[in-house]
């Protein structure tokens, strides 16, 4: 019999609200006594705090639910990630594209490190979006001319970072579905571009500044292709919640930085071509129900998430039996009161966070289809870029 939902959210609502409040404050005071005297010191320690935090998420997903984590690559890959600066792009299909990232990150030992470009509205979620902007995420505007100056700030910043870090751009701008499938169709037959199957069409200002920015210093280019078996259910965050298994497959190509071109415009076209790639790769997985192009490699579940919830649990459940007997709050209307209103409070923050997950809430690409000949969809694509 599944587990009503509302029995999951609550508890691990109380559990991620509060630990994260503990994260952030622990972020705030390291960024105004520490960040000041060694950016290199927050880093570390922002690092393992942040990880702490996030292993959370990663247990739901491992142990919860039990979504099986399929990884195709070659062993060579698999044997450099974690270890080397890296620039991710991938397909945005999934509600939980970026908890698979984490996934992702979190095997190869560098979950405190994974960054992403990420819309402006996200640093103001409670606990999640003030972590976020604390480990030196870039936030966009969706205004390119703001835009612009925050990729290259933000990314000259990450310079002298001290570890490995991945910096995720997903280059399509918004989270796949059948609707914006449909306008980026209409999109590419109004001006002779591929016409996509499964992916929507990048846009490329973004990922040309990143490049641009990130070639001195940035060793490879992670392009990872995410896909869900065509007999289970995608995961969400509320399947995810509920404690139900899927199976998520990724697959990953491994690009070197100095191999790209020079000039822009053909940084973006090369960016166009992978997506295409990606959208043919997709395709075939249609068909055989794997990427059988590559080896398998089973992500496995490690223990160490499980560990750190076990431990946050005994401490929050030590300090939570000392408040409310030191507050004698069960005796009292105001503890009553109290309680009442602070799951009220978790509760509605956990709907705000599964549904900013939802790619039916998500912002629609803005596509204008153009009449236009071949040769001018770059000009029309430009136009297009720019209203997003």
């Amino acid at each position: 019999m599944p587990v009503p939902v509302v029995a999951v959210i609550l508890p691990v609502g109380i559990l991620f609200f509060t630990t994260g409040l503990i994260v952030n404050l622990i972020q705030m005071i390291c960024y105004c006594l520490v960040r000041p005297i060694s950016k290199n010191l927050y880093r570390r320690i922002s690092r393992v705090t942040l990880e702490l935090l996030w292993l959370e998420l990663v247990w739901l997903f491992d142990w919860w639910a039990g979504v099986k984590l399929q990884i195709f690559t070659d062993k060579e890959i698999i044997n450099l990630m974690g270890k080397e600066h890296a620039l991710v792009i991938c397909n945005h299909k999934s509600d939980i594209d970026w908890l698979v990232g984490w996934i992702l990150a979190q095997r190869s030992g560098c979950l405190g490190s994974a960054l992403a470009v990420m819309k402006k509205s996200s640093k103001f979620l409670p606990v999640i979006g003030w972590s976020m902007w604390f480990s030196e995420y870039l936030f966009l505007e969706r205004s390119w001319a703001k835009d612009e100056s925050t990729i290259k700030l933000g990314i000259q910043r990450l310079r002298d970072y001290p570890l490995p870090f991945w910096l995720a751009l997903f280059v399509e701008g918004t989270r796949f579905t059948q609707a914006k499938l449909l306008a980026a169709q209409e999109y590419a037959t109004s001006t002779g571009l591929p016409v996509p199957r499964n992916v929507l069409i990048p846009r490329t200002k973004g990922f040309v500044s990143a490049v641009s920015n990130m070639r001195s210093f940035v060793p490879a280019i992670y392009d990872i292709t995410i896909a869900i078996p065509k007999n289970l259910p995608p995961p969400t965050m509320l399947r995810i919640f509920k404690g139900q298994p899927s199976v998520v497959q990724v697959h990953i190509k491994r690009h070197l930085m100095n191999e790209l071109p020079q000039k822009d415009e053909a940084v973006a076209q090369w960016c166009r071509d992978v997506f295409v790639a990606k959208d043919a790769l997709l395709d075939k997985h249609k068909c055989e129900d794997k990427f059988s192009d590559q080896e398998c490699h089973d992500a496995g579940r490690p223990i160490k998430s499980l560990a750190v919830v076990i431990s946050w649990v005994s401490l929050l459940v030590v300090g939570f039996v000392k408040f409310i007997l030191y507050f004698s709050l069960p005796t009292s209307w105001k503890g009553l009161a109290f309680s009442i209103v602070g799951f009220g409070v978790v509760t509605i923050l956990m709907q705000i966070l599964i549904r900013f997950t939802q790619s039916e809430h998500s912002t629609p690409a803005k596509v204008v289809p153009i009449k236009t000949n071949k040769g001018e969809h770059l000009q029309a694509e430009a136009r297009n870029n720019k209203q997003d």
